[in-house]
């Protein structure tokens, strides 16, 4: 076999980087230098293996991207993308993680996800259970101090029967609050949006029959008014139950349709998994809020109307500030309850049944509270003929 000679490549450094051909070798008597090099032993006076990369290796975490122009071994290394990984040194892509796991910060691993849900243990499931029983405390001791002066002139003024209702219905609401708290399960996944509808929707109607039930009153005081045949208990359980079963019947189509049920939301969080509740059709979710809306705004029309009606404990001017307190929280709950995601949209729904319920009994019962224990002065037959002339 005729010799030829054998040159490899090297970078020298000649006032910057050129590429030099320099001999090395010459086939001949073959010796092994290794796997991939054969050199003739005789010229060979020093044997260094090549290095046929532009750059060094990729780490994990990271991917080969193509240079162009240069040869296939030259490349450029990449991170991951977010969402992704490489577990790999020089690997040609980055992979995704399965949708129980997450990539850690160095994109190297995936991570298995933590189940995650409003808990009692946590703080804010605990601070918002904690505020609902206080005011399930609160509701009682009020409805306790209407029983207690059930015969004095402020409670008999509105309609005992109907204090005693709103105040349990309220009650209620607060303790309705509780079924969105834990581990959701196929029960409380069912029944927590229409228990919220339909006991919000039985007090709405309570506040609108306490104040049709004050201006019928007033009509009823007027010379040759026929409005007398509307007074009493009948007209006003008639509009509680008339408002409340067109909720009622909502929430059957809705259970009948597409009813709500437990759920497993693996691609609103990144780090978790969320454990909630679907509510099977939003439409219908949002036809609840809107009807209890609906009540609301009514009910904000009739008392504003009924402010100035003449009677010493005429309720209107509170319940319109009660019904302006309760709109404002339902109305800012849209906008804040699309925009959060996995727990905390819980947080949102819970934090706004418990204020505009607070809002309700504080608007309506604080002033009546106040005469009852602090002037009860005012609390008597002669007083309230008094400010009546």
């Amino acid at each position: 076999m005729t010799p030829e000679q054998c040159f490899a490549k090297q970078l020298e450094h000649r006032g910057g980087l050129q590429k030099s051909h320099r001999r090395r070798g010459a086939w001949g008597a073959w010796v092994d230098a290794g796997p991939n090099y054969w050199f003739q032993q005789t010229t060979m006076k020093y044997l260094v293996v090549p290095l046929s990369l532009c750059n060094s290796i990729c780490p994990s975490g990271c991917h080969k991207k193509k240079k162009e122009g240069e040869p296939f071994c030259c490349y450029d290394c990449v991170r991951c993308s977010e969402g992704k990984v490489s577990t790999e040194a020089d690997m040609d892509a980055c992979n995704t993680c399965q949708e129980d796991q997450y990539p850690n910060k160095e994109q190297n691993q995936c991570i298995p996800k933590i189940f995650s849900f409003l808990s009692y243990e946590e703080p804010l499931g605990m601070g918002l259970a904690i505020s609902a029983y206080f005011f399930v405390f609160i509701t009682v001791w009020i409805l306790w101090i209407f029983i207690k002066y059930r015969n004095t002139p402020i409670v008999k003024a509105n309609n005992r029967s109907l204090t005693y209702i709103l105040l349990t219905f309220l009650l209620l609401c607060f303790l309705s609050s509780s079924l969105f708290i834990g581990k959701p399960h196929k029960l409380t996944c069912l029944f927590r949006q229409m228990a919220f509808g339909i006991i919000f929707s039985v007090a709405v109607s309570c506040v609108l029959s306490k104040n049709v039930t004050v201006i019928v009153a007033f009509l009823a005081t007027q010379p040759g008014s026929r409005m007398r045949k509307w007074m009493g208990k009948k007209v006003a359980n008639a509009i509680i139950l008339f408002c409340s079963s067109i909720q009622v019947g909502i929430c059957l189509i809705w259970l009948a349709t597409t009813p709500p049920f437990p759920d497993v939301d693996m691609h609103s969080m990144a780090e978790e998994i969320v454990l909630g509740c679907n509510e099977g059709s939003t439409a219908m979710f949002y036809c609840v809020l809107g009807y209890m809306g609906f009540l609301a705004f009514v009910s904000f029309l009739v008392a504003f109307f009924a402010r100035k009606l003449p009677d010493s404990f005429n309720e209107a001017k509170f319940i319109t500030f009660s019904m302006l307190a309760f709109c404002s929280v339902w109305i800012s709950f849209i906008p804040t309850y699309l925009s959060t995601k996995g727990k905390y949209m819980v947080v949102v729904e819970i934090f706004s049944i418990l204020a505009s319920t607070a809002g309700l009994l504080f608007c309506i019962f604080s002033p009546k509270c106040y005469i009852i224990l602090l002037r009860p002065e005012l609390n008597k037959r002669d007083e309230v003929i008094k400010r009546k002339r």
